[in-house]
């Protein structure tokens, strides 16, 4: 899993990493406020669909139905 979550963490790092020019992105967008709204509900369901997510792992752990070991 670590493996796994460093490699996204590169993927993520050098696609921002070569994302454009603000400018040229700024324009794109326009002045209304639709990029944001949109972009902010995702923001919102992605943080829900997260704690799903982690409930779903969670709650079969407290269960005793999966085994799970922490790195302390």
């Amino acid at each position: 899993m670590q493996t796994y979550a460093r490699l996204c963490a590169w993927a993520l790092a050098r696609a921002h990493a070569r994302s454009g020019y603000p400018g040229m992105i700024a324009g794109y967008m326009g002045a209304s406020g639709t990029f944001d709204d949109a972009v902010g509900e995702f923001a919102m369901e992605y943080a829900d669909q997260n704690e799903q997510d982690y409930r779903g792992l969670v709650t079969p752990i407290k269960e005793g139905r999966i085994e799970a070991a922490a790195d302390v």
